[in-house]
Parts: C-alpha cells; structure tokens; sequence
C-alpha cells in the first residue's frame, strides 16, 4: 500500500472517529464532556497534520511528474535535433557531391561513378546541371536582376497558357441595387489567354586553363565562378529581353506590351509627363510600383522641382535603389534608351503585369577545342525562358514625343 494511500484511509478513519463523538452528544442532547472534548481536538489535529503530510507528498508528485516531462522534452528535442542535423549533414553531403561531380565535368567530360550517381544526365543541349547549381544560378539571377525578381515567375515545363480577364465595353461584369422579384442580369467579361512559350538562350562563360588546373582552385571556387559569371551573363540578357523584347519567336518587353503615355513635347521630360505616367496606372496596382530608366535620365530627371521648388528626385537610403520619385523607387538600367525623340525611356509600374516563365532545367555545355588556342574552354548555359506583358493596367512607359522635321 502506498503512503499516500494509508494516510488518506487514516484520516478518513478518524474523521467518521470524530462523527461519531459528536453525534453520540447530539443524541443524548448535551454538550460533549471533558474527555470527549480532549479526544476531539486530539482527532482533530492528527487529521490536519495528516492533511498536511498527503499535500506535502502530492506536491513531490507533482514536482516529480514536472521533472519527468522536462525530461521527456528534452530527449525529444534532441532528438528532434538530431534528426534535423542528420537532414542537414545528408543536404550538405548532397550539395557537396553536386558540386564536386559538376566541378569534375567541366574539368574533364568523363563520367565517374560519383558524377552518375548525382545524376548529371546529357540533353540534347548539353548536360543538365544538378538542381542544387541550378537553384544557386537561378537565385542568383534573381538577387542582380530586379526586373525578373520583381515580375510573376513561373518554371513550367512547355508552353504557358496565361488566362487574362480584360472588360470587353459592351458586357462588363457590374454590380447594381435590385428589386425584389426581378430578374438580375447576367453579364460577363471578356476571358482571353496569353501563351508563354520556350525560346532557347545561350550565355557563355570563358575560364582559363591555369585557373581550372591550379591545386589552390577547388571545386567550391570553380563552381562559384561559373555560377556567378553565368548568371551575370544570363542577367543582362534576361534584362534586356524583359524590358525590350527582340519581336517574334522571342521574348516580349514591357516597352512592346505597356500602357504607352506620351511627353507634352519633344524636347525634354517635364513633371507633368512624370506624374501623367504614374497616373495611368489605377491606384490599386501603385503598391509597389518602381520607375525604371537610363542613369542619364535619371540625372535629368534630378534637375526637376515642384512648384515650391523640391527637387521631384529625392535621395532615400530607405529605398530599394537609394532613390524615389514621386514616392516610388528608381531603378536605372543600360537596356533602357536615353531620352531622345520617339524612344520610349521611362517605364513605371507593378513588374506582376509582366509574366516570365524559365525553365528550372538549365543545360550545360562544355567547349574545349574551340577556345584551345586562348589556352582557356568555354562553358555554355542554355536556358529556355519565354515573358509577355499579361496584365497591360499594372505597366506604363513614357514616349518621348516624336519630333517631325
């Protein structure tokens, strides 16, 4: 019998004891004598110190049961701990064998037992570079090229069917007050689709021989420097492509699919063409919206004031390019034109009107007898990537008037 378990029966024990006194008092109706009274108040204290003892071994308990579950807790979390460190050990080991069986490949084109157990599988353009140097190249992109970052990505294999809700002007989807016990009217907009398909791009990469066959550049530092020359290749063409296009069969531009809002004249970039660009996109698509120019507009657009004589272009170390106009930031960029007559030089806008999709295979082709005589191979990325401007309200660009002789 457990101690706890005795001292409850003895208490309840003594408890019917002391009952039991006073209801022999009450039936003989007077008052308990002397030694009643003594033995009473003798029961009486053995019960409280007994009450005392079960609530002083129940607290133990209860401490005891507390320690066991902080116990149990931390083994779990241990071993909760462990088990993410062996994820990471094993995410790790993957990385590192990726790195090293890519690093193999562009060193020499045979194929060990480690380079096929990482999967470096031949295409039709190359091989296919193992996902953990594709996400690298792919995040990488993103982090040097705002306007791909920034736009409404996809990475699907094949064509993209983009479906777009645009008011037709004779049918509309409305809202109205209706009666009771009249029929509401059923109207719909216009549903259109736009398809994104897969044109193929090449960015090339040179790396020198010395450098590839130097015991002090590892696999680590070959791999960084291919990821980060080839995504510095693939960035500024991708910028080019999103903001300008190359016509059919290619990527389309926001120049070619914006809104198009033209300067006053067609000379200059006055304050009022600024704030009629900002203007035509509607309020609910402002929220972050960016400017997009040439340095040297930027540097024109910086000479402009407000009627209190503000400058329109504001330092901001807040933003995201250290600059805002009008309240938005600025971001400037070779792929756009100068202003000059007829060039469209300033594009503003929330970039999710502009839809990109690349693949996430990205293919792997070495060159080593073409650049023999530069002691040096080529490494070539292909890419297969497609982009459209699918929702024309979120994108404008400002035309500098032509000026006819």
């Amino acid at each position: 019998m457990s101690e706890l378990k005795y001292l409850t029966e003895q208490k309840n024990e003594k408890t019917e004891e002391m009952k039991k006194i006073l209801n022999t008092a009450k039936k003989e109706k007077r008052a308990m004598t002397e030694a009643e009274l003594a033995s009473f108040n003798d029961l009486k204290t053995a019960i409280e110190n007994m009450q005392k003892t079960i609530e002083a071994e129940e607290e133990i308990r209860k401490e005891e049961i507390t320690e066991n579950m902080k116990e149990n807790e931390n083994s779990s979390s241990n071993t909760e701990n462990r088990a993410k460190k062996i994820n990471e050990n094993d995410k790790n080991d993957k990385e590192n064998k990726e790195e090293r069986a890519f690093a193999d490949f562009i060193k020499s084109k045979t194929l060990g037992i480690e380079t096929r157990s990482v999967n470096l599988d031949f295409a039709n353009n190359g091989v296919i570079v193992p996902k953990t140097i594709a996400k690298r190249i792919i995040e990488k992109i993103k982090e040097i090229c705002p306007i791909y970052s920034l736009a409404e990505i996809y990475n699907i294999k094949g064509n993209l069917v983009v479906p777009y809700y645009g008011p037709d002007g004779t049918d509309d989807i409305t809202c109205a007050y209706q009666q009771e016990f009249t029929d509401l009217t059923s109207k719909s907009g216009k549903f259109t689709s736009i398809e994104l398909n897969g044109y193929l791009a090449g960015a090339l990469t040179k790396v020198s021989k010395m450098l590839i066959n130097s015991n002090e550049f590892g696999a680590t530092q070959l791999v960084n420097f291919v990821v980060k020359h080839m995504s510095e290749a693939i960035s500024n063409f991708l910028e080019n492509e999103l903001l300008n296009g190359s016509g059919t069969n290619a990527c389309q531009g926001i120049i070619t699919g914006a809104t198009n809002v033209i300067t006053t004249t067609g000379t200059t970039i006055s304050s009022d063409d600024l704030i009629d660009l900002q203007e035509s996109i509607p309020d609910i698509y402002q929220r972050n919206s960016v400017w997009i120019m040439n340095h040297k507009t930027r540097a024109i657009i910086r000479k402009l004031k407000d009627s209190n004589n503000n400058y329109l272009l504001n330092p901001d170390l807040t933003a995201a390019w250290g600059y805002t106009l009008l309240g938005k930031p600025v971001y400037t960029t070779d792929s756009l034109s100068q202003p000059t007559s007829g060039t469209k030089a300033i594009i503003y806008g929330n970039m999710t009107g502009l839809t990109v999709n690349i693949h996430e295979n990205i293919n792997i082709e070495v060159l080593r007898e073409h650049f023999a005589i530069q002691h040096a191979i080529g490494i070539v990325g292909w890419i297969e990537v497609d982009s459209k401007v699918t929702d024309q309200q979120k994108l404008a660009v400002l035309q500098i008037k032509p000026v006819t002789p």
